[in-house]
């Protein structure tokens, strides 16, 4: 089914994200799709196939599969691409938003990749939310 397509204003609508954050940033990246030919009124029209597109490769992110049984340090964490800086987990877990590590041998933190996905599912999305 070809959709039609979409002004800014409508992706941003589509999409749960402010007009101003799909208008003056995601249109000025480098992969932003063209515009195409024909506009409605003044707004230019996107195909929104190349737009979900955009997004599922610049804007989303996706947790990286992690090993459920293996010992994770932070900075292991963060290299494995979780979407977050070993500083954070050390920050969070201060602040009482992180779990407390599964294992401590050795005076190092780790924790296992089951303990660091159900940690990650529960931080709040970084999305704005309209009432």
């Amino acid at each position: 089914m070809v959709r039609p397509p979409e002004t800014v204003a409508e992706i941003a609508a589509r999409l749960g994200r402010p007009t101003t954050t799909v208008s003056k940033t995601w249109t000025r990246h480098p992969a932003w799709p063209a515009p195409l030919e024909q506009r409605r009124g003044r707004w230019r029209l996107y195909d929104p196939d190349a737009v979900d597109a955009f997004v599922r490769d610049h804007i989303d992110r996706h947790a990286p599969e992690l090993d459920p049984a293996r010992l994770y340090t932070a900075r292991e964490l963060e290299d494995a691409g979780v979407g977050i800086t070993a500083g954070t987990i050390r920050a969070d877990r201060t602040r009482g938003r992180w779990p407390d590590p599964d294992d401590t041998s050795g005076g190092v933190n780790r924790w296992t990749g089951a303990t660091a996905t159900k940690a990650l599912a529960a931080r709040r999305p970084y999305r704005q939310t309209r009432p």
